[in-house]
């Protein structure tokens, strides 16, 4: 159709066209610079429509399906505040509850929803929950999407041919949630065993749909898929009204699950192991202290099920001793240590770090190589404050151990710790210990973690290699 331009303030008409015989009433379609006078504000008397979708007005839109059209006008609006979803609007996919204004329509939580903007300009799609303080997560950006089964697919191949050119798939992280673009829903890949984690009610709706499209992608590359083991038993779950729930997804088969990475073969215990039983992000930090360890006597602190101080064992360390407060996980490191052959080298302790350091510091100990590798001492903002200090105090420790010229090689793996602050609180422990720093390297979580920017909690490991001198 034809239509003015703005002169002035002065709006001149343009024709807009509602296809009758094709839509429901409420469809307006506009054409595209229409629809930026629209979004800048001259519209506004049209937008109580209850839909609005643009395209060439020269087009006709043939061929949307009946059933589409019906699902998308029962879907309920939530209508962010003016000047609110700051978060989405720079790219993240997190709708917090003070930024929504209305929310029309009737759903139950899980539901996907549409996402507008105060004044009407479509945000997307995505599954609402208001026992959360996180009311929406975004599945897509394009209102017009439908969440269907061959969507899910789509997102699921997308991660799975990344993963392919990033990492050795062989045990890897094929879903991390927002930075998958499937919110809430982390899936790790142990050999031939799945660990699926769910922590939005939303996304535990598609869960099933989502696994067979994974395990259905992960056959047409000839991997078969020998079983399936849920662990959504973290407290975050609470926050969404959920009940915390672990056990298998379909048939039964043994928990213990062998895996190797790096050349280092490790038993996973997926039933009653930390989190999902074994933390790959640090796969390539492991490797990068191998280099540092050779002829080495190392510290692993905090070693969880052996790993640190089994890549320093292969990589030929002298001697090695691994710490943890946990009697299982010393337990396992101990058989990881046996399936490698290093168990004449490689010795585990049931210990707190924190009163067994200043201990090896009074008795004069001191080792080529300390790792930290510590828990997230904080998992809220309110808390960070503490946790600076339990940084600080183990850095501050794990220096004092380093022979001069030898190398720390610590991280933190929580999301508040910022990497500034992080960076900031090991200086404080050097100047405290009288310790020179060499940064030898500065690295983040494994590609398979990809961290997605603007999505801030995607980005949380911070691994660091110092050498550590004398002052000179």
């Amino acid at each position: 159709g034809m239509h003015g331009g703005v002169r002035g303030r002065r709006l001149v008409t343009a024709s807009y066209s509602i296809v009758q015989e094709r839509y429901h009433e409420n469809f307006v379609i506009y054409d595209k610079d229409l629809c930026k006078h629209w979004k800048n504000g001259f519209f506004c008397d049209k937008i109580d429509r209850k839909s609005v979708l643009w395209t060439h007005t020269s087009q006709t839109v043939i061929g949307k399906r009946e059933r589409e059209k019906v699902e998308f006008m029962s879907l309920a609006v939530v209508t962010l505040k003016k000047g609110e979803g700051r978060f989405l609007k720079s790219g993240g996919l997190w709708v917090y509850d003070n930024e929504i204004a209305s929310i029309m329509g009737s759903f139950v939580n899980g539901d996907i929803v549409l996402v507008r903007d105060f004044d009407g300009y479509p945000m997307g799609r995505g599954f609402i929950n208001t026992n959360s303080k996180i009311t929406v997560r975004m599945l897509t950006r394009d209102e017009r999407t439908e969440i269907s089964p061959e969507f899910l697919k789509q997102r699921v191949r997308d991660a799975w041919e990344y993963r392919k050119k990033v990492v050795d798939t062989g045990s890897c992280r094929v879903i991390f949630g927002e930075a998958d673009f499937l919110p809430g829903l982390v899936v790790d890949k142990f050999s031939d065993v799945l660990v699926v984690q769910s922590l939005a009610l939303g996304i535990d709706r598609l869960k099933e749909t989502i696994l067979d499209a994974l395990k259905e992608v992960l056959a047409e590359d000839g991997i078969r898929i020998r079983g399936v083991y849920e662990r959504s038993d973290a407290k975050v779950r609470r926050q969404e009204g959920m009940e915390l729930t672990k056990g298998f997804i379909g048939e039964e088969f043994p928990t213990l699950v062998q895996i190797e990475e790096n050349g280092v073969k490790y038993e996973v215990d997926i039933r009653d192991g930390q989190k999902t039983g074994f933390f790959l992000d640090q796969k390539y930090n492991r490797l990068a202290i191998q280099k540092l360890c050779k002829g080495a006597k190392v510290l692993d602190c905090f070693t969880h099920t052996g790993s640190f101080a089994l890549n320093a064992g292969i990589a030929g360390a002298k001697e090695v001793t691994g710490v943890d407060a946990s009697e299982l996980a010393v337990h396992q490191a101990q058989e990881n240590a046996k399936l490698n052959g290093l168990d004449k080298t490689v010795k585990f302790i049931c210990e707190d770090v924190f009163e067994l350091l200043p201990k090896l510091e009074e008795e004069g100990e001191k080792y080529d190589v300390v790792i930290l590798d510590p828990p997230a001492f904080t998992k809220s903002r309110s808390s960070v404050k503490n946790a600076v200090k339990g940084y600080r105090e183990i850095n501050l420790r794990g220096m004092k151990l380093v022979k001069d010229g030898g190398f720390l090689a610590t991280c933190s793996c929580s999301h508040f710790m910022e990497y500034e602050l992080f960076t900031k609180t090991i200086g404080q422990a050097a100047r405290s210990a009288h310790k020179r720093l060499r940064q030898v390297e500065y690295r983040t979580q494994a590609p398979d973690h990809p961290i997605l920017w603007s999505s801030d909690e995607s980005y949380y490991l911070k691994f660091y290699i110092f050498q550590v001198c004398d002052e000179k």
